[in-house]
């Protein structure tokens, strides 16, 4: 990685891109200290200590820590995630959007303005419950309409202009731009939980004890980051061979490819769907300032992931329980929505294809759906271990870091894929220079 990023660097045009896609950085994390207008910046902090749970831990950390400090973009690039799975899900639920999807590159600008919109809205909703919710309790110095209006519009203004950077960074820089402002909120935090990390396991302690607590915790982030590279770039590979077909006096085709099929085909969906369910209830109630207690009081307790794996009240853990559930359920749904296998079948018997062995329609789409189905399980076993770990980390030893599995995986996928896209123009600028040879 670090061999590629130097060789980078010799180039000028790559060497530009890096240095745009680093001021962008800066400008995102200068904004994530720039405090909203007639607000309490001290409010969320006195706020987060008294909640019992950890529901909002994880939204904090998408942010940067935006969100605690109520920065312009505490709400950052959350309502645009939001909106691409939305959009994602209705490009298959609505005929139109999913034609619109077919046109090309015409069709995909269509749907990316629309996103945007969408994004907008949401921001204006989540920003509006914010001002308005958390008004009222203390987060506005001054509660009135000019006030609640001056937070709707900074809000709102903020999460549009990281989303205007992120195109930015995407067309003019490096990678995806989204996904590098959402890497480095992430990334942003760790020094925070590494200090957390030494303060609770190794200051104070005996050299021994230190030592050995520092290898601990360094061997448990290395083994957690090569499973999910391990995860994130394992594949089945479905080999296809094209028919020979006769065109004038020359045969052509007969080439052999196949069709790559990722251990991790939902990525990090499952786990956002599946803490986002399990948290919702958390969140109403923290909003709404309920005190559950009795039955309702325990629900919440077991939905809240801060209990779980707690070796004096285990019976919090069935919420665990129905996390794994709820991850492997919708590694399914969210793969069988975005692959399927009688389209991927009949577009290869169209174009002359078939797999060795299988004969095509619905053989080789009946062959698909089983090799899926396995590669399935297999992907959301991994992804399973890797987003239960922190928990059971937290539980046992209270090591509570906002880098957990989500977190990691995000962070790899987006670098691999960053140094891919760096290594990919490196070569075509190679071949370029070749040719002007």
């Amino acid at each position: 990685m670090f061999t590629t990023l130097k060789n980078a660097f010799k180039i000028k045009e790559i060497r530009v891109k890096l240095l745009y896609t680093f001021a962008m950085l800066i400008v995102i994390r200068l904004g994530s200290q720039l405090p909203v207008p007639g607000v309490d910046r001290t409010y969320f902090s006195r706020w987060f200590a008294a909640q019992s749970g950890d529901s909002f831990n994880f939204f904090d950390a998408f942010t940067g820590g935006s969100f605690l400090n109520m920065s312009v973009f505490a709400l950052n690039i959350t309502p645009y995630i939001t909106s691409s799975i939305i959009m994602q899900l209705m490009t298959i639920a609505i005929p139109k959007l999913e034609e619109m999807q077919k046109e090309g590159e015409d069709g995909r600008k269509k749907i990316a303005s629309i996103t945007r919109y969408v994004t907008v809205g949401l921001a204006l909703m989540e920003s509006t419950a914010m001002a308005i919710g958390f008004g009222r309790s203390g987060l506005l110095e001054t509660f009135n309409a000019l006030s609640v209006i001056t937070v709707i519009t900074s809000l709102t203004a903020g999460s549009a202009v990281l989303m205007w950077i992120g195109e930015r960074i995407t067309e003019n820089g490096v990678g995806n731009g989204i996904s590098i402002v959402l890497i480095i909120n992430i990334i942003s935090r760790i020094p925070q939980d590494m200090a957390g990390l030494f303060e609770q396991f190794v200051k104070g302690k005996a050299i021994a004890l230190a030592v050995l607590s520092s290898v601990i915790i360094v061997a448990i982030i290395a083994v957690m980051v090569v499973l999910v590279i391990v995860l994130n770039d394992g594949e089945r590979r479905i080999p296809v061979q094209y028919a020979k077909k006769v065109q004038g006096r020359k045969m052509v085709g007969g080439q052999s490819t196949y069709i790559p099929l990722k251990i991790n085909t939902a990525g990090v969906i499952p786990i956002i769907f599946a803490s986002s369910i399990l948290e919702f209830p958390v969140i109403i109630c923290s909003f709404a300032n309920v005190q559950a207690g009795g039955f309702w009081g325990e629900v919440l307790k077991c939905l809240s992931s801060s209990n779980w794996c707690r070796i004096n009240t285990p019976k919090y853990s069935i919420g665990l329980v129905i996390y794994i559930v709820l991850v492997i359920f919708f590694a399914y749904f969210y793969t069988s929505i975005t692959f399927n296998p009688l389209e991927v079948s009949d577009n290869m018997k169209k174009s002359g294809g078939f797999i060795p062995g299988i004969r095509p329609g619905k053989p080789t789409s009946d062959y698909l759906t089983k090799i899926l189905n396995y590669i399935i399980f297999i992907g959301a076993c991994g992804l399973t271990l890797i987003g239960v770990l922190p928990f059971v980390f937290n539980g046992l030893f209270g090591a509570s870091v906002s880098f957990g599995g989500t977190s990691l995986i995000i962070i790899v996928s987006v670098v691999l894929e960053t140094i891919k896209q760096i290594e990919s123009q490196m070569l075509v600028r190679n071949y370029k220079g070749f040719l002007n040879d």
